[in-house]
């Protein structure tokens, strides 16, 4: 069946939808939606949001802290000025350096992560079809005056020939 530009315009008015999904389907399908909406946690550790960071890494930096206390007291309990020594400081650099280069190693596995996450969630997601679109061919309508004029046109000629040879008599 083919469709001109005139049939696919009056077809248009003829269109529908047919949901495929359960009601419960339908509630976890755009539940699901909100994982990778903007202001969801995934989408902003995908785009490297700062303060998500920050909450992630507070924990850490506590932690780290301690440490260099623990650090700061064990030169300290050296005497002798230690915690000014050289040792001292090439010590605290170190650490710092190093939990620096992790935090920054363990945010951009997230952050990759979070894209791999978004990514895959957005094509099962933007591949589902929880509605099936449909066309369906518009019936003709009945003319009545058309069918009857061309009904008596088509027999008018008959009906000349008829009257013409002499077959109404």
């Amino acid at each position: 069946m083919s469709f001109g530009l005139g049939s696919a315009q009056s077809m248009l008015k003829n269109s529908g939808q047919l949901q495929q999904f359960t009601p419960q389907q339908m509630q976890l399908f755009q539940q699901l939606f909100q994982h990778i909406a903007p202001e969801s946690y995934l989408s902003k550790l995908a785009g490297g949001d700062q303060s998500m960071f920050d909450e992630m890494e507070a924990p850490a930096l506590r932690q780290f802290s301690g440490l260099q206390g623990n650090m700061a007291s064990r030169f300290s309990g050296m005497g002798m000025g230690a915690r000014k020594s050289s040792g001292f400081q090439n010590t605290m650099n170190q650490a710092s350096s190093d939990f620096a280069q992790d935090l920054q190693s363990r945010r951009q596995s997230l952050q990759q992560q979070a894209i791999k996450d978004l990514m895959g969630l957005g094509n099962q997601l933007l591949g589902q079809k929880p509605y099936e679109s449909f066309l369906a061919e518009k019936p003709q309508k009945k003319n009545f005056w058309g069918e009857l004029l061309g009904t008596l046109a088509g027999q008018v000629p008959g009906a000349v020939a008829k009257y013409a040879s002499g077959g109404f008599a």
